[in-house]
């Protein structure tokens, strides 16, 4: 634990009369707050807003937890996702390959970075890259010869690690690259290693409502090569060497300031805790909706680490429209694939995405966060039962 003495088994308890949020900061800040006045007092103190203690603390501890063998934080989890392909020379005529449904930033990481994207459908079940359509669009990539393949940027979407064996060996075989994108997963495991450890790059966000998140823009990058993670550091500071003034690389203002590097460690104090509380949110979804709806299916050997719960349902529309009346509050983060969104159409030359099409119109993530109560979770379940019988 940080020097805070919280004793993460005592989390804030919701009353189950409270209102039901389909995210809630307030009750997890109550567990940390006098810490965070205290952190926040001995940034005053020593000034160093950007790349303070705070920022190496939190570095370490994330590299601690993950099993990753270091940590680089910077300033949002876009520039997590820009950094790897700066640092890996991907750049123009090079092809990255990306599952067309998931979050803008995804695609334009990509494009910051010189290079092209390739849409790859999805896999119904998992909302995550489908490795057979993957490989489909790398032939065809190599096939039409206008780009060059480099690195595959698998989504760990919702909370669900992507199917990295089948991809590795893909990715092997083609000589490519990966970076994860598990903006949406800390917390996730495959075959027992966590995401941030799972391929060789994983990018992560610290945006306010990720299971693991700060209260600003924020991010890292978590890597198995200690001298990758030095070259993004130089990265993160205009490609300078270690006088912070020569540029010996390009690079970019990534940098982390030491407010949001201090709330992730203390929030990653509670985080084992809160991640218990999500699995047993999720049982209980898992129970209730079995064979009423879609749910979000993992892999043998996965765990979810449930940043959202997400299903798919006919008329989501309806269904959304009549558990909002009930007073239950629901979201619909990708009601658009990649390939939909006018700065992305002509990214969709490589095959068919109907599975993303089909997922942007059936998607729909309900209340998922640690201060859910049985009941409430029970009421999310009454409702959306009747949504659907209506």
């Amino acid at each position: 634990m940080a020097d805070s003495e919280i004793d993460p088994a005592r989390l804030i308890e919701l009353s189950e009369e409270a209102p039901i949020q389909l995210f809630d900061l307030k009750s997890q800040q109550a567990s940390i707050r006098p810490a965070l006045e205290k952190r926040w007092t001995d940034i005053l103190d020593h000034g160093r807003f950007i790349g303070g203690p705070e920022v190496d603390e939190c570095e370490q501890k994330l590299a601690a937890f993950t099993g990753a063998a270091d940590v680089v934080a910077v300033g949002s989890g876009t520039q997590a996702l820009v950094m790897p392909l700066l640092a890996m020379g991907i750049g123009a005529g090079d092809a990255v390959f990306i599952p067309g449904f998931t979050y803008n930033a995804t695609a334009n990481a990509v494009l910051l970075a010189g290079a092209c994207p390739v849409i790859v459908d999805i896999d119904p079940e998992t909302f995550n890259m489908d490795p057979a359509d993957l490989q489909r669009k790398i032939d065809s990539v190599v096939a039409a010869g206008e780009l060059k393949p480099r690195a595959v940027m698998p989504v760990d979407l919702y909370g669900l690690p992507a199917d990295y064996q089948r991809i590795q060996a893909i990715a092997d075989a083609a000589g490519l690259r990966i970076i994860a994108d598990g903006a949406q997963a800390f917390g996730g495991k495959d075959n027992g290693r966590w995401v941030g450890n799972i391929v060789e790059v994983t990018a992560t966000s610290f945006y306010p409502t990720k299971s693991l998140g700060g209260y600003g823009d924020g991010g890292a990058v978590l890597v198995r090569d200690p001298d990758f993670a030095e070259r993004l550091r130089s990265i993160r500071w205009h490609g300078t060497g270690s006088n912070r003034k020569e540029s010996i690389r390009v690079g970019i203002n990534g940098r982390s300031d030491s407010i949001q590097c201090a709330v992730v460690s203390e929030k990653l104090d509670l985080f084992a805790d809160e991640l218990l509380r999500r699995q047993a949110a999720a049982a209980i979804y898992d129970a209730r909706l079995d064979g009423k709806v879609k749910r979000q299916m993992a892999l043998e050997g996965q765990e979810n680490g449930y940043g959202l719960y997400t299903i798919r349902v006919a008329n989501r529309d309806r269904v959304r429209q009549h558990l909002s009346e009930a007073g239950i509050p629901s979201g619909i983060y990708y009601d658009m694939a990649i390939h939909q969104m006018p700065a992305f159409s002509h990214y969709a030359g490589h095959g068919a995405l109907t599975a993303c099409e089909a997922a942007a119109e059936e998607s729909l993530s309900l209340p998922m966060h640690p201060y859910l109560s049985e009941l409430q979770v029970h009421k999310v379940c009454d409702e959306l039962e009747k949504a659907l019988q209506s």
